[in-house]
């Protein structure tokens, strides 16, 4: 058993800066609460400030919002808000954008 606490871990932070990739630098913040190299899965909470990022996904992602509201945006101009208590997957091969309208944190479980 996992549990997603993250008061036994120390978080990961990252700057995203490549103008290739968002619109503005931003932070985020991860705590890694489950790891399994063999299968390539990841699962924890990510936290990050309000960016627009281009995505180009290679891996699938359960996503489940705590806090914030985000906006996923495919490629054909689809979009669509999520928000507190909304989950959803990005599967392999989305192509489009993700925004965080607000400061956000989710629970993630990637598959890559």
């Amino acid at each position: 058993m996992t549990a997603f606490d993250a008061d036994t871990l120390v978080p990961q932070d990252t700057v995203v800066s490549d103008p290739a990739l968002v619109d503005k630098p931003y932070r985020a913040r991860s705590w890694r609460h489950f790891e399994n190299a063999e299968k390539r899965a990841l699962a924890g909470i990510w936290a990050a400030e309000p960016h627009l990022e281009r995505c180009d996904c290679n891996y699938d992602e359960l996503c489940h919002i705590l806090e914030g509201r985000v906006r996923l945006t495919d490629a054909d101009g689809t979009a669509r808000v999520f928000g507190p208590g909304d989950s959803f997957v990005v599967a392999a091969g989305f192509k489009g954008t993700w925004e965080n309208l607000t400061p956000v944190r989710k629970v993630f479980f990637i598959l890559s």
